[in-house]
């Protein structure tokens, strides 16, 4: 299958460069899956699309502070180095947190033993300040860094920036400590956030509660490679990036019961989509499992495990676009694009979103 099959033509000022200014105030383009017709209505409206008894399964992944900027041998002459937190390093186990793989900037001055002090968030140089050393390059490009102290949660919030996408134009924001989190936010590990997430309020969990709707949570922490486009002609040729997931005994149950009773399986975002198919069997009952997956889901791919899928609209020639054409043609997911283009909705991270039913 070809790439270019994935591809769309987006104006520039539709790329949201910051959030709504209420969460559930954003738009919601809803696919009849079926006969391809669109509507747009406000993200509140979500609670008539779902029935009691229906099960809602979110992302409880939280976004690191995974962005730092330091200086090389604790100098304000340095030079300056930027650094992304991935995953934490199995060398740290002993002491976690003192490990990690990372993307550096510039690569090509971090050479190993390389010792960088981490500037604070008004940019200044302090005596104090934790220091990381560069140990290893690794074949894939990133880097293996040590800090000096185990407190990542001290560390990350002293001197850590939200990393928000790249084309977010502007830099990290103290609003953005709270707005690029979903409110489903509680385990630390990812470096972007699910951003279909980003829409719920406690008032919309609270309507759907009260209509009988069911809540579950997995965590798949996203990945940097969540960004990445496919880049060759073929979408078979792509090596897919690895996430962490944990999907518990728990959720599992509730999935299979409510897919036993005839209900569907609402899926908040590619993320909760790409654990529970990583999970499935070939007859759609899901196993509780923890670990990393690399999954690659692409048309003519039917999803086993979901019903439903709330989205953001995603980058073209991607794979979370390849993913999302998994739940309807190919054809009618461009045409939807097309229609949220002509009625001027926002896109990406802090975008408006779709509803697949």
């Amino acid at each position: 299958m070809k790439t270019e099959l994935f591809d769309y033509q987006l104006p520039e000022e539709l790329i949201a460069q910051r959030p709504a200014e209420r969460r559930d105030f954003s738009r919601m383009l809803v696919l009849d899956r079926q006969s391809g017709e669109c509507e747009v209505r406000e993200f509140g409206d979500i609670t008539e699309y779902l029935e009691p008894g229906d099960l809602l399964v979110s992302n409880n992944t939280k976004v690191m502070r995974a962005r730092l900027y330091g200086r090389k041998n604790a100098l304000a002459e340095g030079a300056l180095f930027e650094a992304l937190l991935l995953n934490p390093h199995p060398a740290g186990e002993k002491i976690p947190g003192t490990f990690y793989q990372a993307m550096l900037k510039p690569g090509k001055r971090a050479v190993p033993g390389t010792r960088v002090t981490l500037l604070d968030h008004a940019g200044n140089l302090l005596s104090d300040a934790p220091v990381f050393t560069v140990v290893e390059r690794l074949d894939d490009g990133t880097f293996v860094i040590e800090f000096d102290t185990a407190d990542q949660e001290s560390l990350q919030e002293k001197f850590g920036h939200i990393p928000l996408p790249p084309y977010i134009k502007r830099g990290d924001e103290g609003s953005d400590f709270e707005r690029y989190q979903t409110i489903f936010a509680k385990v630390s590990g990812a470096v972007a956030a699910p951003t279909a997430g980003l829409h719920f309020t406690g008032e919309v969990l609270r309507k759907l509660e009260a209509k009988g709707v069911r809540r579950a949570e997995v965590t798949l922490h996203v990945g940097a490679g969540t960004f990445k486009p496919v880049s060759e002609e073929n979408i078979l040729d792509h090596k897919m990036h690895s996430e962490r997931f944990v999907l518990s005994e728990a959720t599992a149950d509730l999935i299979n019961a409510t897919r036993a009773a005839g209900k569907k399986v609402v899926a908040v975002g590619t993320t909760t989509v790409r654990t529970l198919e990583s999970c499935a069997d070939e007859n759609g009952v899901v196993h509780a499992r923890t670990g990393a997956t690399d999954i690659f889901l692409y048309p003519p791919y039917q999803p086993r495990s979901v019903d439903m899928l709330i989205t953001n609209f995603h980058l073209p020639k991607s794979t979370l676009l390849m993913l999302v054409s998994c739940f309807a043609d190919r054809e009618k997911v461009l045409n939807a694009y097309k229609y949220a283009i002509q009625q001027r909705m926002r896109f990406y991270s802090y975008g408006d979103c779709m509803l697949f039913k």
